[in-house]
C-alpha cells in the first residue's frame, strides 16, 4: 500500500524548454518538498520521470510554490503540460537490476 502512495501520478503544471545559449539547462523536475519526501527524493539527486511516451532521468529541485500533486519540468522529453507523470527514485542498490555488469 505504501508503494502505491509513493508512486501516485503527478500532474505536469509547467514545462520549460531551454536553448543551447541558456545558462541553466538540462532535465529537471521541480516538485514540492512534501511530494518529494513521499518518494524519498532529496534535492539535487536524480529521479526517473516516467511520462506517457518515455522515461528520462532528471535532477530534483524543490519548489513549494507548486500545488500538491503537481510538478514542473524542464527539458524532459516525452511529457507535456496537463499530462500525468510518475517520479521514481532509481533503485541503485538491488543486485537483481544490475544485469551482467556486476
Amino acid at each position: 500500500m505504501a508503494d502505491d502512495f509513493r508512486n501516485r501520478p503527478l500532474l505536469v503544471s509547467g514545462f520549460v524548454a531551454t536553448r543551447m545559449s541558456d545558462a541553466e539547462r538540462g532535465p529537471q523536475v521541480r516538485i514540492r518538498t512534501d511530494d518529494a519526501r513521499d518518494r524519498l527524493l532529496l534535492e539535487g539527486e536524480l529521479a526517473w520521470v516516467h511520462g506517457p511516451r518515455r522515461q528520462e532521468l532528471a535532477t530534483v529541485c524543490y519548489d513549494d510554490t507548486l500545488r500538491r500533486g503537481e510538478v514542473s519540468l524542464r527539458d524532459v522529453a516525452g511529457a507535456s503540460p496537463s499530462e500525468l507523470v510518475r517520479i521514481i527514485k532509481p533503485d541503485l542498490d538491488s543486485h537483481t537490476r544490475r544485469g551482467h555488469f556486476a
